[in-house]
């Protein structure tokens, strides 16, 4: 008789729920209990799984679940989660799924097994969108028992993931989760090339380049189209396929065709050796400025592309140089930021505001309302300060924006945000993948729905305003030739707000 116990040789992370969850718990859950898998073979092709969790923090546990059920399969695994606190003894859940002989496929059993015990412990909606989650899990063992490959057996996790009705809630493979964890934390080795498919032709283009790395050095350009790497034709191959292939160990070299954006004839071969990329997502400037009153002013201007685990430290310091060079307003740029660390969002806020005020407010999963506050904040700056958005700010920078715009700290400008109003928990499983789950909802300080809705600036930044704005162009350029930030339209309108808001201070 095979000894099936091998195959759950397994150290996995359950989550636990604790009575009364704080905010922060809520929004960045910690896995609090690292329990002990045991697995006892009763007899031939069935086994007892039993898990024993727990917390550390005082408190009860809800357990994994409040009913039993199974179905004879031959080969099959009993499951049952016992969970522990100092108040009282919880109900258990046993299971019974069948367990598949291939390893490959085991292994997403056990990633099945610890996604859906997060999701029913985490995920937004208690109903799991009107379905009874832990017969999905029943559902999803059976249909993953007759598979052979692994890509097969996470098409199906994937799938029950999907159930959901949730975009947001989803598993990314160990790969994918890497790529995930080089933008969040600001550090790669490669050539500091941002390329992205382009929909019209389906080429692999360059987005940009990092200043000063290796691409930078090579003159390669934004908007040069990417024909080989390392000989290989890109022909069909997405953008993260390209990715992985031009990052490598420091002190390597890749060797990449491109194709100049300019003439798009001339195409060139070129070696870059690869170096540790410092990816941050602050960049700032200093905008030259004349007021309607003819004063010569300074504007600092901070964009900030992503919220990053070094986004925080980074606009930190990027504000602080701009105070020592004496700036007297400041443009905030959150075009384009798809979000990311919804704590690096809070963050960045507090570096504008005093006091005690609300940055967000969080809606649970049982409908509870809970705000975040700041406790004893103060700002970095009290100057003026606009804020720049569109349809590509999303996510944390809508909870930024609407924090400072609520709060009475900001003017917005631009366009109608994208509308996400939830926020996700990301977990590294067992085998290097990682599950995002929608853990709350959220609204602004002054309550005002976001997701799906977006937020509307105060002043569009569009052709007919900076038209209809007396002497826009003429009050705040006063050079022949001007900066592309200068002569862009939303700084432009940013600049004659902040005027505004100075002449409306100076009368007051």
């Amino acid at each position: 008789m095979k000894n099936l116990c091998q195959n759950f040789d397994v150290r996995a992370t359950i989550p636990v729920k604790i009575g009364k969850k704080s905010t922060w718990d809520v929004l960045f859950p910690r896995r609090l209990w690292l329990p002990t898998w045991t697995c006892d073979q009763r007899k031939e092709g069935k086994l007892n799984l039993k898990v024993q969790c727990g917390t550390r923090k005082e408190g009860w546990v809800e357990s994994a679940g409040k009913s039993a059920f199974g179905f004879g399969v031959s080969a099959a695994v009993l499951f049952s989660a016992f969970c522990y606190s100092p108040a009282a003894l919880a109900e258990s859940l046993t299971v019974a799924f069948p367990v598949s002989r291939a390893p490959e496929v085991n292994a997403v059993q056990r990633t099945l097994v610890e996604a859906w015990g997060l999701i029913r412990e985490t995920f937004v909606d208690p109903t799991f969108n009107h379905q009874d989650w832990d017969l999905k899990l029943q559902q999803t063992m059976v249909e993953m028992f007759p598979l052979n490959s692994a890509d097969a057996a996470y098409t199906k996790l994937r799938g029950m993931l999907s159930t959901l009705g949730d975009p947001f809630t989803r598993i990314i493979s160990p790969k994918e989760y890497q790529g995930f964890k080089i933008g969040s934390d600001g550090n790669v080795q490669g050539v500091g090339l941002f390329i992205n498919v382009e929909p019209r032709t389906g080429h692999l283009v360059v987005l940009s380049c990092v200043d000063g790395s290796p691409a930078a050095r090579a003159g390669i350009h934004q908007g040069d189209e990417l024909i080989e790497i390392n000989g290989e034709r890109l022909d069909g191959i997405d953008s993260e396929t390209a990715a992985q292939r031009l990052r490598g160990n420091a002190g390597t070299t890749v060797t990449v065709k491109v194709k100049d954006s300019g003439t798009r004839s001339f195409i060139r071969e070129v070696k870059l050796p690869r170096e540790y990329i410092k990816l941050s997502p602050i960049s700032s400037a200093i905008i030259p400025h004349r007021s309607p009153d003819g004063h010569f002013t300074k504007t600092g201007y901070v964009k900030l592309s992503a919220f990053s685990q070094t986004a925080a430290e980074d606009m930190r310091n990027a504000i602080q140089e701009l105070e020592n060079q004496g700036v007297h307003s400041y443009i905030l740029d959150l075009r384009n930021n798809p979000g990311g660390l919804v704590k690096a969002g809070l963050d960045v806020a507090q570096m504008w505001l005093d006091g005690n005020e609300t940055l967000v407010n969080t809606i649970d999963r049982d409908g509870n309302m809970l705000p975040i506050n700041m406790v004893d904040g103060h700002a970095i700056t009290h100057d003026p300060l606009v804020v720049i958005v569109n349809e590509g700010s999303a996510s944390a920078s809508e909870i930024l924006a609407g924090a400072l715009h609520d709060n009475g700290r900001a003017i917005l400008v631009g366009h109608k945000t994208f509308g996400k109003g939830k926020i996700q928990s990301v977990t590294q499983l067992h085998d290097g993948s990682a599950l995002f789950v929608t853990v709350a909802k959220y609204l602004s300080p002054a309550l005002h729905d976001i997701d799906q809705v977006g937020i509307t600036p105060d002043v569009q930044c569009t052709t007919e305003m900076l038209n209809s704005t007396k002497d826009i162009s003429n009050s705040t350029k006063d050079k022949a030739s001007v900066s592309s930030l200068e002569a862009d339209s939303c700084i432009m309108v940013a600049e004659h707000e902040l005027d505004l808001e100075e002449s409306m201070g100076t009368a007051s």
